[in-house]
């Protein structure tokens, strides 16, 4: 071969190799070529969430709405019942948060892999995260797809997100966790009074009335003095019915309930008064609370039923026999058949008889 003719095919080698390099990359997306890992997908966010007055999740063409009345956050379709603060802070701290770790997909029909596609699909995965001003102006707005959570230690959470104008997806890092169940947002505790406080209980069911007081560890049925005998387990209930007390679902108490059961009031060594107004749902009970108390118990009192006023709590059907039972939920069950019902009577033998 000529040196020459060697000579061009070299240079005609190099051209080819130079402008594939910049066509391959003149054909990547302009964020591929852009982009830097590790950078705030929202800065400056912080200080303009301080306008917040309105979040909204949407899944599957339903929001669940959470707004801000005075200081206190709560769920709109519940009457603004406060959410869980804690759950709250730490969804819009990761917003803030939230850094960019590398691009993926701009393809609409690769996002259900991802958990992006619309969120108003009957069947989307996917979250869309608002935060509004009190005019109803976006804040910012994000749909938040699959997490990705590492079991290795000091390994941080990643997400995958995309903005709703934008068909571009992002792998993100941060522990964002968006959840579009309001039962998720609830703070379900009600009141937590240790049984042993409890002095007595008076519960009124229709025509009957039963005292309770204390006798030592435990409660007694007081009135009637007549009654049969009764389960220990099924009174230490009633006793324990204030302690860890949690609720399934609430509502204002200007909502319709069904019809009143019954009504009982728990007195405490200290002379708080809880009186609680029970009320049939369909499977469940609904139950109102009020709280009233003096000298020493009173600031608990007036914090406890500053809280409780005004709401009307679904509790498990169970919880009917420990806060408005009646005597014959309390009876002791009957004797096994067969059981033995005092000492067992015995049969001499007979005499042998007399040579």
């Amino acid at each position: 071969m000529r040196p020459r003719t060697l000579i061009a095919l070299v240079i005609i080698g190099v051209l080819a190799v130079t402008g594939g390099w910049y066509f391959g990359t003149s054909e990547e997306p302009r964020e591929q070529r852009t982009f830097s890992g590790g950078k705030l997908m929202f800065p400056d966010l912080a200080p303009k969430l301080q306008d917040a007055a309105r979040i909204e999740i949407l899944h599957q063409d339903n929001t669940t709405a959470i707004t801000k009345h005075d200081d206190t956050w709560g769920l709109a379709d519940r009457g603004g019942y406060p959410v869980q603060p804690s759950k709250l802070r730490g969804m819009l701290t990761a917003l803030t948060e939230l850094r960019l770790v590398e691009p993926r997909t701009a393809d609409p029909a690769q996002f259900s892999r991802l958990g992006l596609e619309d969120p108003k699909e009957k069947t989307a995965t996917s979250n869309l995260l608002s935060v509004l001003d009190a005019s109803g102006k976006p804040i910012v707005a994000l749909i938040v797809g699959h997490r990705r959570v590492r079991t290795q230690g000091n390994v941080p959470e990643q997400v995958y997100v995309r903005q709703p104008a934008d068909n571009q997806t992002w792998l993100a890092e941060g522990s964002l966790q968006v959840d579009a169940d309001p039962q998720l947002w609830l703070q379900r505790d009600i009141m937590n009074i240790d049984h042993a406080r409890i002095a007595s209980v008076d519960v009124q069911r229709g025509e009957q009335k039963l005292d309770f007081a204390r006798d030592g560890q435990k409660l007694v049925v007081k009135e009637p003095a007549d009654h049969p005998p009764l389960d220990d387990y099924k009174v230490d209930d009633v006793d324990r019915a204030l302690e860890l007390l949690t609720f399934q679902d609430v509502q204002t108490d200007k909502q319709p309930v069904g019809d009143k059961i019954g009504q009982s009031v728990y007195t405490t060594s200290d002379g708080m008064a809880v009186t609680a107004t029970v009320f049939k749902g369909d499977k469940d009970i609904w139950a109102r609370f009020s709280v009233t108390g003096d000298d020493k118990s009173k600031g608990e009192a007036d914090k406890l039923n500053a809280r409780l006023a005004g709401w009307t709590y679904q509790l498990g059907s169970w919880k009917e026999k420990a806060l408005v039972p009646s005597l014959d939920d309390l009876k002791a069950p009957p004797p096994a058949p067969g059981a033995a019902t005092g000492p067992e009577k015995t049969t001499p033998p007979a005499e042998p008889p007399k040579q």
